[in-house]
């Protein structure tokens, strides 16, 4: 049965487009009839394009569908999160693949990544972009440069349970960094090596800080310290004192070193994994005296998280019975949350900002079916948001390699982006749903409304900005083409029973993350727009926007919201929280064009990022790159 029947506002959506495909072997049927011999020919590599596994939905409980009532408040209600932005997702880039993603060198950006952060810069003001991960820990970095002007070498593959590369690191990925701050507004992380305290190698924080200036927010000084002994990087008797002990001598090395001169942005502790039992809580580490010792140097406090693993240390998994266990379950996703809530509170006192600085639907990569499906847009938006609840600044979605189904987007391979554009995950869908229903003002305020008797599958949020409740974001994570599992959420500002006036708006508008089924891979709709199929998208939606007004019942002193099953629906209480939202008009990048770069010899003279000199007659920076189109 079509959307149009089951869900009467929808006029229309992509046609369903049937996706069998050989892993790792066949080209997508997305990608058939093509011109470029190459392309026709060419093996489709990469998890998330490339493999055609479909979960299978999970069961519709007997009783669902129906109506329910939200009781909103003037002046705000008891509960709700610290003041938060649209940036408050993040991506985090694997240092290992970052030249793959961001561009190989200063000369040589990639354009479709700058067009997705455009995109974000657009809704949010601008976007948090970490590079580090495992790999940091063995990095170093070769000041003179790597053959081929390249920007990273893997001269052999780590022992480690993950399995993580060696890295050589060229200043190159920090001037593509850099360049890339010239013409979108990302703000980054640097994850710095921490693996040998005896050799702390401060040379990348030292061109991180002269090449990009105030735009390096924070260095990330150790990956995951509690799993140091399960990835061989430490002995088996290293404790969290140990650790705290250690951060100390490294941190000595960096405020000796007069080519580091801002030692007060380190980003730390990045544990990870006390919640699974195999790691450290962080009153752990808070017992050890870290924060007092060490606070000042802090410019954020960091976790990491995720949720399950794929890494198969206790045998495989299976993802259909993950995804209703941690997935679409809201209670799940508050347990990830709550054990935070006293951590929240110290940063807070402390003046600090809390990030989950690396999370993603399952460590290792994700699960076939489920990271690259519409599951893991509905469960990072409720995530997102329920974190913003218990007072997180931020998260950082991570990005991974090809071989990862989790990642929000995912380039070609090298060999094959003369021909192929990149693939765009759900959670990058998520990314902009959240993005939105947080607006750029910064004075956003979340709540989780407890929905429907706090039922797993229908979370729901509002947001409030300077105590006016501007948005609110409902979910249905049940699949349902018939439209019985389709429900309707009555809004109310005020009135009623509350003892106060009722302020319920005349109309609304409504905007619609869909997809026909919860474990749908590519047809997917933010407001009827797209990025397509598998190696489709240049990093812009297409498609025309498409939203809703709802007229309100202002006698009753009720919105009726109608949510299909499955859906996101952003609800927008006013016109300003929506023209707030939708941001200035995006400025995108062409893909075979260029532009002026960083000085390359002289690093340590510099005082940032050098602007970027546009071409006259266009209104379009020009970004040159490796490969025509």
């Amino acid at each position: 049965m079509s959307l149009l029947s089951r869900f009467y506002y929808f006029v229309s959506l992509l046609s369903v487009v049937s996706c069998s495909v050989t892993v790792y072997t066949n080209l997508n049927p997305f990608l058939t009839g093509t011109a470029n011999p190459a392309f026709q020919t060419a093996i489709c590599i990469g998890a998330v394009p490339c493999d055609g596994n479909v979960l299978n939905p999970i069961p519709n409980p007997s009783l669902n569908g129906g109506q329910f009532a939200i009781q909103l408040y003037s002046g705000g209600m008891t509960g709700m999160g610290i003041p938060v932005s649209g940036s408050f997702l993040g991506f985090s880039i694997e240092l290992s693949v970052s030249n793959a993603v961001l561009g190989n060198n200063g000369n040589t950006l990639n354009p479709i990544f700058l067009n997705l952060m455009a995109n974000m810069q657009a809704r949010a003001g601008k976007t948090l972009v970490r590079v580090g991960g495992n790999s940091q820990e063995s990095a170093t970095v070769v000041p003179s440069g790597l053959p081929n002007n390249t920007a990273i070498e893997k001269p052999q593959v780590g022992t480690d349970r993950t399995f993580t590369p060696v890295l050589l690191i060229s200043p190159n990925l920090i001037y593509a960094m850099g360049n890339i701050s010239t013409l979108v507004n990302v703000e980054w992380f640097i994850g710095l090596p921490f693996n040998d305290t005896s050799n702390p190698r401060t040379t990348l924080a030292e061109i991180a800080q002269s090449v990009l200036g105030k735009n390096l927010i924070g260095m990330q000084l150790g990956n995951e310290p509690d799993l140091y002994t399960t990835n061989q990087l430490r002995n088996s008797s290293y404790t969290v004192q140990d650790y705290t002990v250690e951060w100390g001598q490294v941190l000595q090395d960096y405020q000796q070193d007069s080519k580091v001169p801002n030692t007060d942005i380190f980003v730390a502790p990045s544990i990870c994994c006390g919640l699974s039992g195999n790691g450290w809580m962080p009153e752990q580490v808070w017992d050890t005296g870290f924060l007092t010792q060490y606070g000042n140097n802090l410019a954020y406090i960091a976790v990491e998280h995720y949720p399950t693993n794929n890494c198969n240390d206790t045998g495989p998994l299976d993802p259909e019975q993950q995804m209703p266990q941690f997935f679409l379950n809201h209670s799940a996703v508050i347990e990830l949350s709550q054990p935070y809530a006293n951590t929240s509170q110290i940063a807070a006192q402390m003046n600090k900002p809390f990030i989950m600085f690396e999370t993603n639907t399952a460590s290792c990569g994700g699960f076939s079916g489920l990271s690259d499906s519409f599951v893991s847009a509905l469960w990072t938006i409720d995530y997102a948001l329920n974190m913003a609840s218990f007072n997180f600044s931020n998260a950082l979605l991570h990005v991974g390699g090809q071989s990862d189904y989790y990642n929000p987007f995912t380039p070609p391979t090298t060999n094959q982006t003369s021909y192929r554009q990149w693939s765009i995950g759900p959670t990058y869908y998520a990314a902009l749903v959240v993005a939105e229903a947080l607006g750029p003002t910064g004075d956003a305020q979340v709540l989780d409304l407890g929905l429907n008797n706090r039922n797993d599958l229908t979370p729901g949020y509002v947001i409030y900005e300077q105590g006016n409740p501007t948005r609110v974001v409902l979910i249905n994570s049940l699949t349902d083409p018939s439209g019985a599992s389709n429900y309707t959420a009555l809004i109310s500002v005020g009135g009623n029973n509350t003892g106060q006036p009722g302020a319920t708006p005349a109309t609304v508008t409504v905007k619609y993350l869909l997809a026909p089924s919860a474990t749908d891979k590519w047809n997917i709709t933010w407001g009827g727009q797209t990025f397509g199929g598998p190696f489709a998208s240049d990093g812009r939606l297409t498609g025309d926007l498409q939203t809703y007004t709802v007229t309100c019942d202002q006698t009753n002193n009720v919105c009726p919201i109608t949510v299909p099953a499955p859906a996101v629906a952003v609800v927008f209480l006013t016109p300003e929280s929506f023209a707030n939202s939708q941001g200035s008009a995006t400025v995108t990048f062409e893909t075979t064009i260029a532009t002026a770069v960083h000085n390359k010899h002289g690093y340590r003279q510099s005082d940032g990022p050098r602007k970027v000199k546009r071409p006259r007659r266009t209104i379009f920076p020009r970004i040159r790159i490796n490969e025509s189109r």
